[in-house]
């Protein structure tokens, strides 16, 4: 028999939803340990499908979640004895419901749920798993999205939907999320439980939304996916410049989406977006830990699979006429550096030009610090200055270190070491990232070695 203790401790091991495993049968003769890994590769693939249909009958995340993992009780006690079932996935959503309905009996609550449902299990032969999959699959692509536009719902504050679409779509624990985003594990257990809490007190329903709601909603869905993928590509904390797992689970995430919703173009210029931009991981940061900008990347190392998968995204996106979408825009804006073979080779003018169509799009300061850059580069030092003096009071930039790190490149390339050399200090202090600090400071070293040779009498 298998306690709900030891069904957590394998929980904490599934962090990974949706990987390909190849069918697992019972492993006769294997052991409890070879059943048990079995078991746990069925839940891992299982878990979102899982706790998605719950919610939708139960109308309560956590609940949800305490169904799905009496299930897994259920399987880790009677599959071992017994073997895998034919349809492992319909065993598991059978099982939880039993328990919905064992629940709702004893509670005298949801009186008309229990009979629908337990009809429902009631008249199903004890072996018809077909059935079972047959019911699942109706309306299952529905049920997963439904459970993804519920977690990422505007009622929920940013914090509280990354944390809680970490925890049930990406399958973090509440540890990992509080390690990966440099915050108290009981600090993200709050968000957790006081966004479940919003959801079932508001009476919030598990479904896809439509029309302009739907939009609304798939904007916040989006973001949260961006958010996370970004806090993992630039790290604004901690030792490391990049969180790979973060990065991982966002994109996770966008192929759950985009294989949800596919034809949503924005999703697909999201997903473009962050594979493109991952393929450079192996590239950003050097044996000894320093970071390593576009100038000084190995592209060698660029993972070309990913680039290939990022590329035929944006075709997607083309095909669905939806070029102009934000992270259409911002995974084009990608491509010009995947599609050059060497630093030297990079189209900036097209990348100027995409920033000048995004700016309209997200008329924001950090994309009008990113344009000048571009702009910088397409037409020189000069031109970037210019841009950038337009945005350097804006408040929100304000101890926005990328912004003097801009500065203080412009003006090292118009060979004004000394106010280069003070952006550059400036926006080293501002850093809370060791790995950035660090390369900011040896820009700082860069110009203080360029003003002693210019001092010096030799000359």
């Amino acid at each position: 028999m298998v306690d709900r203790a030891a069904a957590k401790s394998i929980l904490r091991l599934m962090t990974q939803d949706g990987e390909a495993v190849a069918p697992l049968a019972h492993r006769r003769g294997g052991g409890a340990e070879a059943a048990a890994r079995d078991i746990e590769a069925i839940y891992r693939m299982e878990r979102v499908r899982l706790i998605a249909g719950l919610a939708k009958h139960v109308g309560d995340i956590s609940l949800a979640e305490e169904l799905a993992q009496d299930a897994l009780v259920a399987a880790l006690a009677a599959w071992p004895e017994k073997g895998t079932p034919p349809n492992p996935g319909g065993w598991l959503m059978t099982t939880a419901k039993r328990r919905a309905v064992d629940l709702w009996r004893r509670r005298r609550m949801m009186a008309r749920h229990e009979a629908s449902i337990s009809h429902d299990i009631e008249t199903d032969r004890p072996d018809d798993y077909a059935t079972v999959d047959a019911t699942l699959d109706d309306a299952i692509g529905d049920e997963r999205l439904s459970l993804i536009f519920t977690a990422c719902h505007p009622l929920l504050s940013r914090d509280q939907r990354t944390a809680l679409t970490l925890k049930i779509i990406g399958g973090l624990t509440t540890e990992e999320i509080a390690r990966a985003f440099l915050t108290q594990e009981t600090t993200v257990a709050q968000r957790i439980v006081r966004a479940k809490k919003l959801l079932r007190d508001a009476g919030i329903s598990f479904e896809v939304p439509v029309g302009a709601e739907r939009d609304a909603r798939l904007a916040s869905v989006l973001e949260v996916i961006y958010l996370i993928f970004n806090e993992g590509y630039a790290a604004s904390r901690g030792e490391d410049l990049i969180r790979v797992q973060l990065c991982e689970e966002a994109m996770r995430l966008g192929r759950i989406l985009v294989g949800l919703a596919p034809q949503e173009p924005e999703a697909h210029g999201l997903l473009a977006l962050m594979e493109l931009q991952a393929s450079r991981f192996k590239a950003r940061v050097a044996p000894d830990g320093s970071a390593l900008t576009l100038e000084t990347q190995n592209r060698r190392l660029w993972d070309r699979l990913l680039i290939q998968r990022g590329l035929a995204g944006l075709e997607s996106v083309k095909r669905l006429d939806g070029e102009d979408g934000v992270y259409a825009l911002q995974a084009a804006l990608a491509a010009v550096h995947a599609r050059a073979a060497r630093f030297e080779d990079t189209d900036w003018r097209a990348s100027a030009a995409l920033y000048d169509r995004l700016i309209e799009r997200v008329p924001s300061p950090v994309v009008a610090l990113n344009r000048a850059v571009a702009h910088a580069m397409a037409f020189g030092p000069e031109a970037g200055l210019t841009l950038l003096a337009e945005i350097e009071d804006e408040p929100s930039l304000a101890g926005y270190a990328p912004l003097y790190a801009a500065k203080g490149d412009f003006l090292m390339r118009l060979q004004r070491m000394a106010e280069a050399r003070a952006a550059f200090e400036r926006a080293a202090g501002f850093s809370d990232n060791a790995v950035e600090r660090a390369f900011l400071m040896g820009r700082v070293a860069e110009c203080g070695k360029a003003l002693r040779a210019a001092r010096s009498p030799e000359s």
